[in-house]
């Protein structure tokens, strides 16, 4: 089993918006309302790619009742827990460039994160899957998905797959997670270097990342591809395919859910790679996530 752990669930709101202009009235010439975070868009193509999955994770309010409406009617198996606040909305503007202005979401108390470990220590079996995905609430300390996995490890061959960024990735290495994802610009904060540096230099810090204890790190580089270095000492590197950009959001989440697909069905690093870099491409290249044709289409112009 699958399950998804997105602390700070979202509506995001998409628009479009020819020629923004700064302090003056703008007005939409597209719009579309699709539930998000990461771990959820993680679940949702999982689904799409034919396994079985269930999202956790906080919502609240009208907005949060919205978020589990609307994965009801994607049927998306979910179990998420209501909390104080309300769930935040995310605007997502596409106009000559794209602009993000996120929300800051849900109250969550350390009652409710003990709730959401005991539920996940109820579901847990050896060989099970659980993919952290995603920012929290800014008051919640840098350890707390540390602290998660840290009260399930005693749960035999479980898989953890992190994505987030800063402190909030670094805390969790110590548990040795099974992969992490940071793109280019979140491993170049990490490490206080220039987003310019070249593919050697990009393995050498992931390699870093493992000796801090992540067992497999997969950086993406947007437009270029994707650098990989696995805990069998591999290096390997898959470029993207060429295409027009749409939609960048939800593009690094279609890749873990592509990289696990195929590393399920095959056991093979590289060609869970390049899954995983055919299905962020065809994300980026249509307004919504990637279906399984998109990405089995985009995979044949890579090979």
């Amino acid at each position: 089993m699958l399950y998804t752990v997105t602390f700070n669930p979202s509506l995001d709101y998409h628009v479009k918006v020819p020629n923004l202009k700064s302090g003056a009235v703008n007005r939409t010439s597209q719009e579309r309302l699709a539930i998000g975070g990461k771990g959820i868009n993680v679940s949702l193509e999982l689904m799409e790619l034919g396994h079985e999955t269930q999202a956790l994770g906080f919502v609240a309010g009208f907005t949060g009742k919205a978020i589990v409406d609307e994965a009801a009617r994607l049927n998306l198996d979910h179990d998420f827990i209501e909390v104080a606040g309300i769930s935040r909305i995310n605007v997502k503007i596409k106009s000559n460039t794209e602009t993000d202005i996120n929300g800051s979401g849900v109250i969550i108390s350390q009652k409710n994160i003990e709730e959401l470990t005991y539920k996940l220590r109820e579901k847990l079996k050896g060989g099970d899957w659980v993919i952290i995905s995603g920012s929290v609430p800014s008051y919640l300390d840098d350890k707390v998905y540390a602290h998660l996995i840290d009260d399930l490890r005693d749960i035999k061959d479980i898989n953890f797959v992190v994505d987030a960024c800063g402190g909030l990735l670094l805390e969790t290495l110590r548990y040795r997670p099974f992969l992490i994802k940071p793109n280019l610009y979140e491993l170049c904060e990490l490490f206080n270097v220039s987003t310019s540096i070249d593919s050697k230099t990009i393995v050498m810090y992931a390699r870093k990342l493992q000796t801090m204890g992540a067992r497999n790190v997969i950086v993406s580089l947007g437009s270029m591809g994707a650098v990989m270095v696995t805990e069998t000492d591999q290096a390997m590197y898959v470029r993207a395919a060429v295409g027009q950009l749409v939609n960048s959001v939800g593009a690094g989440d279609c890749m873990i859910a592509g990289f696990i697909h195929e590393y399920l069905k095959t056991g093979n690093c590289f060609k869970a790679l390049n899954f995983a870099t055919a299905a962020g491409s065809a994300c980026a290249f249509t307004e919504s996530l990637a279906t399984r044709e998109q990405i089995e289409y985009v995979e044949s112009l890579m090979l």
